[in-house]
């Protein structure tokens, strides 16, 4: 499948991800989740891809059918269980992370993408340990912005040795 920029105002594809249907609260204790964003522009502008996607590059490329993908924006931080982290990401959108519980391999989450105040999308879902949701939309500059969401729970995230130098996050 392949996404035209314009053909939806704001597309979630997820990779790893499944629907929130059924998502067990109990846990023992509070555990430590891993958040990891990327902020990638997509543009037809016949530039490639940047090295530091290549992971991912192929995937980005099978989704969206853009010519260009150039990593904008790396950041993670570390927060627990129920607690909200916020990432500032390019063009003044800001994302809230919230992990709400841990059931196996999987991590229950609420995330918001806000335009300055005004929300632009809420999602509640399960993201596998180490897994990534892809967040095609809303247009950027000559194209499109294109938001990558990990979590993992304990180790490194596997995009992390190929992606820009981590910046921390906001917690409350």
């Amino acid at each position: 499948m392949t996404l035209r920029p314009g053909s939806l105002a704001c597309l979630i594809i997820a990779i790893t991800a499944f629907g929130a249907q059924g998502i067990t609260y109990a846990q023992a204790g509070p555990r430590q989740v891993t958040v990891y964003i990327d902020s990638v522009m997509a543009a037809d502008t016949n530039e490639g891809t940047d090295p530091r996607l290549a992971p991912m590059g192929a995937k980005l490329r099978g989704l969206f059918g853009f010519s260009t993908y150039s990593l904008i924006g790396h950041s993670e931080g570390q927060t627990d269980c129920g607690k909200m982290i916020a990432f500032t990401l390019p063009g003044g959108k800001i994302l809230h992370v919230q992990p709400r519980a841990i059931d196996g391999d999987m991590i229950a989450m609420e995330i918001v993408l806000f335009d300055g105040t005004r929300p632009l999308m809420t999602t509640d879902l399960k993201l596998k340990n180490n897994g990534t949701l892809i967040v095609g939309g809303p247009r950027y500059e000559q194209g499109m912005m294109i938001i990558s969401i990990g979590a993992s729970t304990g180790g490194s995230h596997p995009m992390q040795a190929q992606v820009g130098t981590p910046a921390q996050a906001n917690t409350r």
